[in-house]
């Protein structure tokens, strides 16, 4: 699940710096609008990979919620002052 996100991410923001190229380089040549157009969809793309990056999936453990395995979720137990040392 983890690998599927970062490459969701790293997609975005690849189109992201595209169209942000694009624009600049190529297509204000031909219309300034379309350009300064290009970059207002550049701008609202990272906020929607970081979105997409940190979304929980629904194999993903979740930070309260046990994993299963005693050791483990005693360890996060006493991280998160759930339970004291011993």
């Amino acid at each position: 699940m983890y690998a599927r996100r970062r490459h969701r991410y790293f997609a975005l923001m690849g189109l992201c710096v595209t169209l942000f190229v694009l624009a600049w380089a190529v297509v204000r040549l031909w219309s300034v609008p379309v350009a300064v157009g290009m970059c207002v969809v550049a701008m609202v793309i990272p906020p929607l990979a970081a979105m997409v990056a940190n979304r929980r999936g629904p194999d993903d453990r979740w930070w309260d919620e046990p994993s299963g395995d005693p050791q483990s979720d005693e360890w996060w137990d006493e991280l998160d002052g759930k339970k004291k040392p011993q």
